[in-house]
């Protein structure tokens, strides 16, 4: 270990696994060390079903009607992949895809009014949709129309909406939205967190709404994708690609001090043995005195014997409850899995509820997504605090890692490690000339 790299990486969390995969195959010497003897850090995988009773003190073991535990993988934070999105990219940039294969998810849902209603998958769904009103649904069909059409880039097709000056607010107006179709369109589709984006310049909502209908175009029925066996097989696929490159792991591996000076890190000591460096990534775990807490999520894991009711019997799907709905500031997330994603044992299902906490009571926060899930046979609840660093770490060159929000999507993830690793390497990681063509999907 007493050597000099251009990075150590501190934590096997999947967002410091993807730099040191993207870094290593940029040719750079990358040390990776994490504390605990398990690649995934607070986003890792709970195998066999053991030992997820274990890490919330169940008195007793899963009984027989739960199967072999071996063939469960629980996410404890669970995320999906838009398939046209930037991690499915950097998967296939990286080359990580040859050791994985992803399964689409078979549903996108939608809570208004006490119902879930599929998203539209394109303008003639919009048009049956039981979501909107006759007039309403001709009203998105045109929105979407546009949408699909719109290019940033080539003013020919702004129809006078101005990405740089027009708001988001300015385009439902423009198309006669209503509320409710507001509130699906940038919550379902766009996948904000809430409604400050509609005050700011419509590219990247534009952007964003386009993106999701790319990657549904792009198999049909959802966006989503979802690696089989769980996301636990990310960090450890990066982890693999490392070595391949040269990059170094090592588990179990305490950090003992980050040497400093002139204000800048110059080193990591472990064990008695130093490592040189001139940068430090990590998780917030690291750096608690470099890093603020911004709030709580809350997740619940429920074990069920049935799909979630009403969404078409899948056997995966996503379901967003728009804040607007049930009266909050934040989206509670649904997602569900079962034995097609190979994360459970068949006729077994499971369903991760997750928000982010605004109460003294945090698990009753949950309660609008768990009273539509049926019944819960096995649940799990915990809340987790949400950590960002308390600069850019350009001065000390120690780069740090927001913590994991309450998305049940990749979006947030990726945004943050691009904008990790242009901070890092002061280059914008270029996506754009990425071919999508390599990944292995086994559809739905």
């Amino acid at each position: 270990m007493d050597k000099e790299y251009d990075y150590v990486i501190l934590g096997t969390g999947l967002k410091e696994c993807i730099l040191s995969g993207v870094l290593s195959v940029g040719g750079k010497k990358v040390l990776h060390m994490d504390r605990n003897d398990f690649y995934g850090g607070e986003s890792t995988s709970m195998h066999p079903l053991e030992k997820l009773y274990e890490k919330f003190n169940e008195t007793k073991e899963p009984d027989d009607s739960f199967g072999n535990g071996r063939d469960w993988n629980i996410d404890l934070v669970p995320k999906f992949l838009m398939a046209d999105g930037a991690l499915v990219k950097l998967l296939v940039h990286t080359g990580v895809t040859r050791y994985m294969q992803f399964k689409q998810i078979e549903g996108s849902f939608v809570y208004r009014g006490g119902s879930i209603y599929k998203v539209p998958a394109d303008e003639k769904e919009a048009l049956t949709s039981s979501l909107m009103g006759i007039f309403e649904k001709r009203r998105f069909r045109a929105f979407l129309l546009f949408v699909l059409k719109y290019s940033c880039d080539d003013p020919t097709t702004w129809e006078d909406i101005n990405p740089k000056t027009s708001t988001m607010k300015d385009v439902y107006t423009k198309f006669g939205l209503d509320k409710n179709t507001q509130d699906f369109t940038g919550h379902a589709i766009a996948l904000y967190l809430d409604d400050e984006y509609m005050t700011q310049p419509c590219e990247k909502p534009l952007r964003r709404i386009k993106l999701y209908y790319d990657s549904l175009s792009r198999y049909g029925k959802c966006p989503y994708l979802y690696p089989l066996y769980g996301l636990g097989e990310l960090p450890q696929g990066f982890a693999r690609l490392s070595a391949v490159y040269g990059g170094i792991y090592m588990l179990n591996k305490p950090t003992d001090e980050i040497l400093m000076e002139n204000g800048a890190v110059c080193g990591v000591k472990s064990e008695g043995e130093i490592a040189k460096t001139k940068a430090v990534i990590a998780d917030p775990s690291y750096f608690p005195e470099r890093v603020k807490k911004i709030g709580q999520v809350v997740r619940c894991i429920c074990i069920l014997s049935h799909p979630i009711p009403n969404t078409s019997d899948s056997k995966s799907c996503q379901l967003i409850i728009p804040q607007n709905q049930v009266n909050r500031k934040s989206d509670i997330y649904v997602c569900c899995m079962s034995h097609t994603n190979a994360v459970t044992v068949k006729g077994r299902y499971l369903a991760i509820v997750s928000t982010t906490v605004e109460t003294d009571d945090p698990e009753a926060e949950l309660g609008p997504g768990l009273q539509l899930l049926g019944k819960i046979d096995k649940k799990f609840v915990w809340v987790s605090e949400q950590f960002e660093p308390q600069d850019d770490g350009k001065e000390s060159n120690i780069f740090i890692s927001k913590s994991y929000d309450a998305t049940t999507h990749f979006e947030t993830v990726c945004e943050d490690i691009m904008s990790m690793y242009e901070r890092i390497t002061g280059e914008k990681f270029d996506l754009s000339a990425i071919s999508l063509a390599e990944v292995d999907v086994e559809e739905s």
